[in-house]
């Protein structure tokens, strides 16, 4: 079963950090701060869940998050 593909990252024109779902041309949230978008994530994504790719604001990968965490398809920890 897939999950949604999101990514959360800082739009370099408007300052604001953008969630996107992938394939989408418009963004699913956006947010004042990369904290108020972290406390976000979860309510933002969605009941159907998904993979958040958080990007620094450099655009460089930090981390990925998949919401619920029985979704993630990985059975590594991290």
């Amino acid at each position: 079963m897939a999950v949604d593909m999101f990514t959360l990252h800082k739009d370099p024109k408007s300052e604001m950090w953008r969630l996107e779902k992938e394939g989408s041309d418009r963004p699913t949230a956006t947010y004042e701060s990369k904290s108020d978008a972290l406390k976000q994530l979860k309510a933002d994504v969605g009941p159907e869940g998904g993979s958040v790719r958080i990007r620094k604001a450099d655009n460089t990968v930090e981390e990925e998050r998949t919401y619920p965490r029985t979704k993630d398809p990985k059975k590594t920890p991290g």
